[in-house]
C-alpha cells in the first residue's frame, strides 16, 4: 500500500529548500495571494491540481515532484550512495598538477632571485670600492 504524501508540507519542504519565503511565494503566485493564504495551503493534505500547478510553476519544480516528494525515499538515497561521508569524494579526486614539481619550481625561482639579488650587491659594493679609491686618490 502506498503511503499518502501531504502536498501543502512538500510545497513547504520545495519552498524551504529553494530558500524562498511565503511572502516571496505568495508576491510570485499574484495579488489574490498573501503568507496567510500560503501558510494556510502548506497546511492542506492534498492540494487542487490547478492550485498545484501554479504553485509547481512559481516554485521552477515539476507538479509531479510536489505531488510524489518523499522525505524518507530521498533520505534512503542520500545515505546509501555513500558508505563514509568523509571520504564521501575521495575516490574520484584526481591532482591536476604534481606537487613536487611545483615545489622544485619554487625553489628554482628562489634560486634565480637569490641570484640576481647577489649579482646587485656585488655591483654595490664594487661602485662603492671604486669610489672609496678615487677619493683617497684625490687627496
Amino acid at each position: 500500500m502506498r503511503n499518502k504524501t501531504h502536498e501543502g508540507h512538500n510545497i513547504k519542504r520545495f519552498r524551504e529548500m529553494l530558500g524562498i519565503k511565503q511572502e516571496a511565494l505568495a508576491f510570485e503566485l499574484g495579488d489574490d495571494w498573501n503568507q496567510k493564504k500560503i501558510s494556510l495551503l502548506e497546511g492542506k493534505e492534498t492540494v487542487e491540481p490547478d492550485i498545484l500547478e501554479l504553485v509547481a510553476k512559481a516554485l521552477k519544480v515539476p507538479a509531479e515532484a510536489i505531488k510524489n516528494f518523499s522525505e524518507e525515499a530521498a533520505v534512503n538515497i542520500i545515505s546509501n550512495t555513500f558508505q563514509d561521508e568523509s571520504v564521501a569524494y575521495a575516490q574520484y579526486y584526481k591532482c591536476t598538477f604534481n606537487p613536487f614539481e611545483k615545489w622544485v619550481e619554487t625553489v628554482d625561482k628562489n634560486e634565480k632571485l637569490y641570484e640576481a639579488l647577489l649579482q646587485s650587491e656585488r655591483e654595490k659594493v664594487e661602485i662603492l670600492e671604486k669610489l672609496l679609491s678615487e677619493r683617497k686618490g684625490g687627496k
